[in-house]
C-alpha cells in the first residue's frame, strides 16, 4: 500500500487518514480521510492535529458543504481561526482542500462517514495509489 494510516488523535479515537508517501512525485490527491460523523466542527480539529508537521498550520478548508450537518463560515481550532469555504462544484469523490498560506495546499479525498469499513479502506487506499 502506498499510504499509511495516521497516528492516534490526542483526544479521541484514531483519525482515519491515509497520506500519499512523502518525497514522492507530486500527487493530485495528497491523502484520504474517513471522518466518523458528518459533524464538520467536531471532525476538523482531530484531522488537523493528525496532519504531518511539514504541512504547516492550515488556515483555510474548502469542502462540499452539503456533505456536513452544519457549515459555519469559520471556527476556532487550536486557538486559531479556521476559515471554511463551500465547494459548489460537484465532485466525485468528495474532496477537502486544506491551505496553509505561504506553505502549500493539500487535497484529501473524503470518504463518507457511513461507508462500511471494508469499502472505506479500499477507497482510501485507491485514492492514495491512483495518481
Amino acid at each position: 500500500m502506498t499510504s499509511h494510516p495516521s497516528e492516534l488523535s490526542e483526544t479521541g479515537p484514531p483519525v482515519r487518514l491515509f497520506l500519499t508517501p512523502s518525497g514522492a512525485a507530486p500527487y493530485r490527491i495528497d491523502g484520504a480521510w474517513w471522518p466518523r460523523t458528518d459533524d464538520l466542527i467536531a471532525e476538523l480539529p482531530p484531522l488537523l492535529s493528525a496532519l504531518p508537521f511539514r504541512w504547516a498550520r492550515i488556515v483555510h478548508v474548502t469542502v462540499d458543504a452539503t456533505a456536513w450537518s452544519a457549515f459555519p463560515g469559520r471556527m476556532l481550532c487550536a486557538g486559531h481561526v479556521l476559515h471554511l469555504h463551500a465547494d459548489t462544484r460537484p465532485r466525485t469523490p468528495t474532496t477537502a482542500c486544506l491551505v496553509a498560506p505561504g506553505s502549500g495546499r493539500w487535497d484529501l479525498t473524503v470518504v463518507p462517514p457511513r461507508t462500511d469499513e471494508a469499502q472505506a479502506l479500499r477507497l482510501m487506499a485507491d485514492a492514495c495509489a491512483r495518481q
